[in-house]
């Protein structure tokens, strides 16, 4: 994928959200944004295959100023602790502050990248600031793992980074905002948004599996099965995103992977990581890009624009059709459609059901039990009240956290 540039003369906006009906989804699946967005993804992937996170180096003049400004990120959240909010296992109230901070902050952290046009920042930044959880709901899922992507990709169209860029952006730059929002999962359990427990690929994240499957596509000795391995598990966790996040995960549960992350022991099952990595870009178009929960959320200004009913015929004729029978909202304005196939909790994070998407292209296993779906407090949060109970004194991801049991 070429990235196309804006002209010097465009004229950028803030972006807004714009995917209200299944027929604005269909219309961003059309789209010459949604084939950027995952030509994008695409690239990316392709540029790391057989690259290592410890051989990322220190990148370029260009995207170094995006490390400084993930770091300041770290610095805000370690300025602001979580509050006592022990009679809760969910969202820290603190985190709030957090968001304002880096809402605050974002202008200036901007004016570091060199080349970005002033005017551009009203629009790149938006993606910034959603990229750290939801304020409201102190949530956090795929879609804010999305927008990070598009703060990239919005570099990308305006030529302040370039393709020589892109190694160190996926094992550099996105690995490090992966660092920096496990220290805020940790530090203000923030709830999984759209979790659905053991029944989802992870908690929080979607891209560190797909790329984290393209670095190993070429690998000569390690195999899916791999991840069953402890001594592979820490002797490559460091090299590897998917290993990274495999032993993270196990870090902060206990029992068997086959237990408490019945999806990834399932594709570990496939022979080969070049089918992995297929079978993870197809999940993504699937299940973040093509699900109206998730896409609800996304946002659209100059640089990612949104069709309009104009430039999309199909999409004007569709909103005629779609004027009665709106499917209902939430109190957070959430839309959720009964006619949407899967789990009716699928939102802004990865649904449970995807995993059955993924078998049938690449593995047969055993078909998925019915499960009462219920709120999932985070992890870390379930860590901490274990913990308590024992009179360990911890905090967010403070010393003394100890693996979760399975419940």
């Amino acid at each position: 994928m070429s990235t196309p540039k804006p002209s010097p003369s465009a004229s950028y906006t803030i972006p807004t959200k714009h995917i209200l009906s299944k027929a604005h989804l269909a219309a961003f699946q059309r789209s010459k944004t949604h084939s950027e967005i995952f030509g994008f993804i695409e690239e990316l992937n392709e540029d790391i295959v057989g690259k290592k996170l410890t051989e990322a180096g220190q990148g370029s003049e260009r995207t170094r100023p995006l490390i400084s400004i993930l770091n300041s990120v770290r610095e805000i959240a370690e300025s602001t602790p979580p509050v006592d909010n022990k009679q809760s296992r969910f969202g820290n109230p603190a985190f709030k502050t957090f968001y304002d901070k880096v809402g605050d902050a974002s202008l200036d952290l901007h004016t570091r990248i060199p080349g970005l046009p002033k005017e551009a920042i009203q629009d790149v930044e938006v993606y910034f600031k959603e990229s750290w959880g939801n304020k409201q709901r102190v949530d956090y899922g795929s879609g804010m793992e999305l927008n990070f992507l598009s703060w990239l990709l919005c570099l990308a169209k305006l030529g302040v980074v370039t393709k020589e860029d892109y190694p160190f952006l996926v094992l550099g730059v996105f690995w490090r905002y992966i660092e920096v929002m496990r220290y805020l999962q940790s530090t203000y359990w923030l709830e999984p948004a759209g979790s659905h427990g053991v029944w989802g690929l992870d908690d929080y994240h979607f891209l560190p599996f797909l790329w984290g499957s393209g670095q190993l596509r070429n690998h000569k000795y390690l195999r899916p099965k791999a991840i069953h391995d402890p001594e592979i598990l820490g002797e490559f966790s460091k090299d590897y995103m998917y290993l990274s996040c495999i032993e993270f995960i196990n870090s902060i549960k206990t029992a068997s992977l086959r237990w408490h992350s019945p999806m990834l022991d399932d594709i570990s099952a496939v022979k080969t990581w070049e089918k992995v990595n297929q079978g993870m870009k197809k999940m993504f178009v699937a299940e973040v890009l093509g699900k109206l929960p998730v896409m609800q959320h996304a946002l659209f200004g100059s640089l990612l624009p949104f069709p309009t009913p104009e430039e999309d015929p199909e999409l004007k004729k569709a909103l005629e059709e779609e004027e009665e029978g709106q499917p209902a909202t939430d109190m957070h304005g959430h839309i959720h459609d009964p006619s949407e196939k899967g789990w009716s909790m699928d939102c802004c994070g990865i649904p449970g059901m995807f995993f059955l998407f993924f078998n049938l292209i690449i593995i047969n296993v055993n078909p998925l039990r019915r499960l009462t779906i219920i709120p999932v407090p985070s992890a870390f949060a379930a860590a901490q009240d274990a913990n308590s109970q024992k009179g360990v004194p911890t905090l967010g991801n403070r010393p003394g956290i100890k693996p979760i049991p399975f419940d």
